[in-house]
């Protein structure tokens, strides 16, 4: 399951006490759902980070200006005493007959399986800029591209938080205040944040560049891997296409009910393919919903 997926489940009742949880996969959302897995009695049998030691160790030194950040982490590695934290590490196979049974570990070339009821998985964050694009706003690297004010490339539209780049409440809450600021005409006050927005977006930056993924996670997935899980279509039937928009007409891979917000990471790391098209509604509506607005 996804890392943030099961945290949410087990918040809303799922049963986890004595469950034996593998996490993996990137970055501190890891520490923090496993810290909270253990808090509601699952044995966390380790946390596998696929970025290296080296890349760890520097993000560490560069944290030293952001102190709160290096409390939050040490609070969670308490909190996981005894639960090992393993770098350069991922997980290259899950396996069992009806239900999840192990999942099998690559570190430093040597692989080994472990038994378990949960793999808690977690390649990052990815963000969701489909509203502005419906929008019509400029869509960079990934992120909605904003200026200094937070205003986007349509007039009267600004944008803030995570659709302009993952870098955690705080930042989002900066940017925030400052559209806010600007689109009522208070720029002097949107002016006193910037600096700390800014300084924000740095420690987004640096986390960035320590959880590069490693280029050897794409030899990950095999032919028969299901990568469209709504519509069921593996990579070797995706992979006989030369971008999305072909692969969509001939696999239906992306027009589940997701809408590629799944598959269209997973492609964008293996492939390098980016989702050409955006379409209203962007979530399952109801038909009378419709009905009623084009009244």
């Amino acid at each position: 399951m996804g890392a943030g997926g099961l945290q949410a489940m087990v918040k809303s009742g799922l049963p986890i006490a004595g469950k034996r949880v593998v996490v993996a996969g990137t970055g501190p959302l890891l520490l923090a759902v496993a810290a909270h897995l253990a808090e509601y009695g699952a044995k966390v049998l380790l946390v596998a980070e696929q970025a290296s030691l080296w890349q760890l160790a520097r993000f560490a030194l560069d944290l030293v200006q952001f102190g709160g950040k290096i409390l939050e982490g040490v609070e969670f590695r308490r909190r996981l005493a005894g639960t090992p934290y393993l770098t350069g590490c991922w997980v290259t196979e899950a396996a069992g007959s009806e239900k999840l049974e192990q999942v099998t570990l690559r570190r430093a070339g040597r692989h080994w399986s472990v038994e378990c009821d949960y793999l808690a998985c977690g390649f990052h964050l990815v963000p969701n800029t489909e509203l502005a694009a419906l929008l019509g706003c400029a869509i960079e690297e990934g992120c909605v591209s904003v200026d200094g004010q937070q205003r986007t490339c349509v007039s009267g539209v600004y944008c803030a938080g995570e659709p302009t780049g993952i870098a955690g409440v705080d930042s989002a809450l900066a940017q925030g205040a400052i559209a806010g600021y600007c689109a009522s005409g208070q720029e002097s006050k949107a002016r006193e944040l910037m600096s700390e927005r800014d300084r924000l977006k740095k420690f987004a930056a640096m986390l960035n560049r320590a959880c590069t993924l490693n280029p050897q996670l794409r030899e990950l997935a095999q032919g028969e891997t299901i990568i469209c899980r709504c519509e069921d279509v593996s990579l070797s039937r995706i992979r006989r296409h030369d971008g999305w928009r072909a692969a969509k007409l001939h696999t239906r891979c992306g027009m589940g009910p997701c809408q590629g917000r799944i598959c269209g990471g997973a492609l964008n790391f293996l492939l390098g393919w980016e989702a050409d098209s955006v379409r209203p509604p962007l979530f399952p509506v109801h038909l009378k919903s419709l009905e009623a607005s084009s009244k």
